[in-house]
């Protein structure tokens, strides 16, 4: 769960505005906490160096991202958690979910999250950390593939056929280890086993060495939201997956009890921003 992921949507970067192309650079710095310096950037999403400088410099002005001096790599900046913060905070979904999280927490002594699903994408909306030294690079606001992680699976498999479709239209299936799902009939294949046994795994597919299992948080049969367990594959050996299962399971119905299903059924962040003014 550390290495950077490209959120950039399929349509080139040199062909956007400079509207477009300033919010590829916010989604793309999103990807990794490490941060990126202009030239990366640049070549990354194929822009002109001196478009991209112009860019940085603007952003870094108004204050949505932060240079580093010492390595002279940018990262968002404070002011942009705030906007997300707020956008999730005309949902009820990431407080009613919280207790549950920490329910499911003390129950299993690993880490929860719940994310939704938002173009093609995962975003983390609620985590709470599992006890102990091992912590995972998640956190609000995060946005991660579909293919590869576990509340990603969980969010497109409790879908109608038309919107699986829809989403995985020029979706870009990449690897990132041997276990990583890296074709449309794979993923279509893993998806039917997922709405068999009613959850997802993510088993060292995005990261080697971390495992993950995630269901859906469901309105009228349809998965409005994910909640996931994350810990390392000694923390959750295969044996123990079962009752991991069980609890989330019970976690994400409790949940489901408390949102109004005409709300959550169009939950995305989209709705989340309206009001925000």
């Amino acid at each position: 769960m550390t290495a950077a992921r490209k959120s950039i949507p399929n349509r080139k970067v040199a062909n956007m505005n400079s509207v477009e192309r300033a919010f590829a650079i916010l989604e793309f710095l999103n990807s990794s906490r490490r941060g990126w310096n202009i030239s990366e950037i640049s070549r990354k999403l194929g822009l002109p160096k001196s478009s991209t400088h112009v860019l940085f410099s603007t952003l870094d002005k108004l204050g949505y991202i932060t240079e580093y001096q010492s390595s002279r790599r940018y990262q968002l900046s404070p002011k942009l958690y705030g906007l997300g913060r707020r956008a999730l905070e005309t949902t009820p979904l990431p407080m009613i979910a919280l207790p549950h999280l920490h329910w499911l927490v003390q129950q299993t002594n690993l880490t929860a999250h719940v994310g939704i699903l938002e173009k093609k994408q995962v975003v983390f909306i609620q985590k709470v950390d599992g006890p102990g030294i091992i912590k995972f690079d998640t956190y609000i606001g995060k946005c991660s593939q579909l293919h590869c992680t576990g509340l990603g699976k969980s969010l497109v498999a409790f879908r109608s056929e038309e919107e699986i479709k829809t989403l995985l239209e020029k979706y870009a299936f990449s690897r990132f280890t041997k276990q990583t799902i890296s074709s449309y009939n794979a993923f279509m294949t893993e998806c039917e086993r997922i709405r068999r046994a009613g959850y997802s795994i993510d088993d060292e597919e995005e990261e080697l060495g971390i495992r993950c299992i995630a269901v859906p948080i469901l309105s009228d049969g349809i998965a409005v939201a994910a909640v996931s367990v994350t810990g390392t594959t000694a923390q959750m050996p295969h044996d123990a997956i079962a009752n991991v299962v069980s609890k989330a399971i019970c976690a994400a119905g409790r949940i489901a009890s408390q949102l109004q299903p005409t709300r959550v059924r169009h939950l995305t962040l989209e709705e989340t921003q309206e009001g925000v003014a």
